[in-house]
């Protein structure tokens, strides 16, 4: 299992555009993933999940990450908040 924390940096936080990129994303990859902020904890794999976290912009973001591909999910994870 890998964890990393990501911080949302969109002016206008997890909306619409981003969630479903992220959803996307994460749809790529067989690895179980988990989305934690607060005590809200979401499947990226679902755009509803995404939007449920309402997270803002400089929110913090857990992401756990368990599975065969879970090297290369963390790093698309890591490198899509970062580059946003």
């Amino acid at each position: 299992m890998k964890n990393i924390i990501v911080h949302v940096p969109f002016e206008e936080g997890l909306h619409a555009r981003p969630a479903s990129e992220i959803t996307k994303l994460c749809q790529k990859f067989v690895s179980d993933i988990t989305f934690i902020k607060d005590t809200t904890q979401i499947d990226p794999k679902s755009i509803l999940g995404i939007l449920t976290l309402g997270a803002g912009k400089g929110d913090e973001i857990r992401v756990e990450v368990s599975g065969e591909d879970e090297e290369e999910a963390v790093k698309a994870i890591e490198e899509f908040f970062k580059e946003a």
